[in-house]
């Protein structure tokens, strides 16, 4: 998510702009937000995992076995 993005996306997750104060109405995202939103989820995620499978080579190296 950029920075643009995030400063648009209110506390619930959404672009109500609740400020995390509770609601009752619902914000329906459209197909195409829907997608948009769960293809940058994806590539959230997809980071993230590329990040803990480095931690795991490191951490398998006999270099960095303490002793």
């Amino acid at each position: 998510m950029t920075q643009n993005e995030s400063a648009q996306t209110c506390a619930c997750g959404g672009n109500c702009g609740c400020q995390g104060e509770e609601h009752t109405h619902h914000a329906y995202l459209t197909r195409e937000e829907y997608i948009a939103r769960l293809e940058q989820y994806l590539a959230d995620l997809q980071v993230e995992i590329e990040s803990v499978q480095k931690e795991l080579i490191e951490l398998k190296s006999p270099e960095t076995i303490p002793g």
